[in-house]
């Protein structure tokens, strides 16, 4: 049997990555850093272990931005892809990097959502948690 596997990329195309297997998690984050660097009123990702991320084309730069994790971007573009926590040995990869986000589960939980636009409701079945849950930012 073929394990599933999905392609993605930055918006210029300098980096290509590859992930395989489903996703241990899927998250809405509302924190400051991720509306931030994604210019995204309600980010989405999903997190899979980091041995299953491949890099196909290019590399990421990377921007320390907290004293837990990094975050990395096309250094061309500036598109969001990933966010490592220090020693999880798990990678956020943010959907609108992926070819086919539509593919991926809904999301599990929402994190951070003391700073959610008042504008933007919660989604219906989705646990809200006001800081970052089990999940981080």
């Amino acid at each position: 049997m073929t394990e599933l596997t999905q392609q993605g990329g930055c918006l210029c195309g300098q980096v290509r990555y590859e992930v395989t297997g489903a996703p241990v998690d899927t998250t809405l984050c509302f924190c400051t850093q991720c509306r931030r660097q994604t210019g995204s009123a309600m980010p989405a990702f999903a997190t899979w272990p980091a041995d299953r991320l491949a890099l196909l084309r290019g590399e990421p730069r990377s921007y320390r931005s907290s004293e837990r994790a990094v975050r990395q971007f096309c250094q061309e573009c500036g598109s969001a892809l990933f966010w490592l926590a220090d020693g999880s040995g798990q990678v956020d990869v943010f959907l609108g990097s992926l070819d086919a986000p539509e593919r991926i589960p809904p999301p599990r939980m929402q994190i951070w959502t003391r700073h959610r636009m008042p504008w933007v409701a919660s989604i219906p079945g989705v646990p809200d948690h006001p800081e970052g849950g089990d999940a981080g930012a």
